[in-house]
């Protein structure tokens, strides 16, 4: 049978529609397949709140018995929580399900490796080719191994995080703190969580029924309930998570959204200020992070976009901080190398403890610059003729071609990258100016148009 035009299959995992792509059989057969892909050992098996996810994990617990694993059952559970735990038991690998910020109606299967990292690309195909051999090696009843539920499989992160920060300096501070769980996994833990760092905590979307009351992507089009919580209980800081917990979004004092790509900033502005090194982000991060960066006389280093990028290339440069500016992600190494709110929302308030300073003061200390985007349909071959246009064109300005094209300019600069989930073609540009960036667009989108 075709599969259906919903399901994606890559580097992210196996994502589709419940009932439509993604059904019982092809969820058994890939949690089989991951099975053999680790070997006959311990895997971890977590899900977010959505209301498909129970379903979800039976399937996923009957492919991996079925092929010699011990599934190890935590139920709801942060992303970043499950990768730890992978680590931290030594199992064989990993099964989160969770399709993180997309709506409700989907699910996905996002699968760990024995380092607690998600499958890289070679990896990836690695585990897509043992899915498409003709015959799944299934064991004797005899071998048939017993499900094991894992209790407090939160404890582990939490623990990480309050062993690499000062809690007593937090707690001190008695913060007032909004926390919008879109709920998630996050409506199980977030709020103990930040009450344990001496926080008074007031949470909105804390229902852990998976019925997403905000579009769950944790962008500042999706956070106006949070930003007026922040104002009317006079809080110092509100966070905005999404389903699965690997995102964050921060809000002022003020109610003013900081924006996503401020995470990984303001992130980066405290750890290098306690500890020297360099930074890795994706392709399509913004250039604040470059003025921190310069501030600490640390080097910034690319990627391209995704998580296992970013990572991957932090291990290989010893990077001290890293993430994902364009979706709120902040990867912290010396707790996990994994794109991680609850770390994120540990780092903000320490850096606002140890200095005494409002959010809003912080981050007006540092450049602020205007962003813009635009999608162009076009085919993905069309597309990627007008990336190679693009290259020969700019050549003298050594645009960053590894990923689409970004081209630096002085002050803005602009990428133009093909979608791999859509016929499209992205375009994103940041200035200095907000009509510098929207001329950006403008002009690129003519001369992409010019090319298709």
């Amino acid at each position: 049978m075709k599969r259906k035009q919903t399901l994606k299959v890559g580097v992210s995992g196996v994502r589709g529609i419940i009932g439509d792509s993604l059904t019982p059989g092809l969820i058994c057969g890939f949690a089989a397949s991951f099975g053999e892909y680790v070997g006959q050992g311990r895997v971890v098996v977590s899900r977010d709140t959505r209301p498909t996810g129970e379903m979800v994990e039976h399937a996923v617990i009957a492919g991996l018995i079925s092929v010699g694993c011990q599934p190890l059952l935590t139920g709801v559970l942060p992303t970043p929580s499950a990768q730890i735990l992978v680590d931290e038991c030594k199992a064989n690998g990993g099964i989160v399900i969770s399709a993180s910020h997309n709506t409700v109606e989907w699910n996905a299967l996002k699968f760990i490796g024995p380092s607690g990292l998600f499958l890289n690309h070679t990896e990836s195909a690695e585990l897509l080719d043992v899915y498409n051999q003709p015959d799944t090696t299934y064991v004797k009843e005899q071998d048939y191994r017993s499900i094991k539920t894992i209790d407090g499989a939160f404890d582990y992160h939490k623990k990480r995080i309050f062993n690499r920060i000062n809690v007593d300096a937090v707690r001190k501070a008695g913060f007032r703190v909004a926390v919008d769980c879109c709920n998630g996994a996050g409506s199980l833990f977030s709020r103990a969580f930040l009450q344990e760092l001496g926080c008074e905590v007031i949470s909105i979307y804390d229902e852990a029924d998976g019925i997403f009351r905000r579009p769950p992507e944790p962008i500042p089009a999706n956070i106006g309930k949070l930003c007026s919580t922040v104002v009317e209980n006079n809080c110092a800081v509100g966070f905005a998570q999404d389903p699965d917990c690997d995102r964050i979004s921060i809000v002022r004092e003020d109610g003013i959204p900081a924006g996503e790509q401020f995470s990984i900033v303001l992130a980066a502005e405290h750890v290098l200020s306690k500890t020297p090194g360099n930074i890795v982000v994706n392709i399509q991060t913004t250039r604040a992070i470059e003025d921190v960066a310069s501030k600490y006389g640390a080097n910034v280093l690319y990627s391209k976009v995704g998580e296992v990028n970013v990572t991957g290339r932090m291990l290989e440069e010893n990077a001290v901080i890293g993430g994902e500016g364009g979706s709120g992600g902040v990867i912290w190494p010396a707790v996990h190398p994994c794109r991680d709110s609850f770390t994120a929302m540990a780092l903000i308030l320490e850096m606002m403890a140890l200095r005494g300073k409002s959010l809003s003061s912080i981050i007006e200390e540092i450049p602020a610059y205007f962003y813009a985007n635009r999608k162009i349909s076009c085919s993905a071959v069309n597309a990627q003729e007008a990336v190679r246009k693009l290259n020969t064109k700019y050549a003298s300005l050594n645009p960053k071609s590894f990923d689409g094209i970004r081209i630096d300019f002085p002050d803005a600069w602009i990428l133009v990258r093909p979608s791999n989930t859509e016929p499209v073609i992205r375009l994103t540009a940041e200035a200095l100016h907000e009509k510098v960036a929207n001329e950006l667009i403008e002009r690129f989108s003519s001369e992409i148009s010019g090319m298709i």
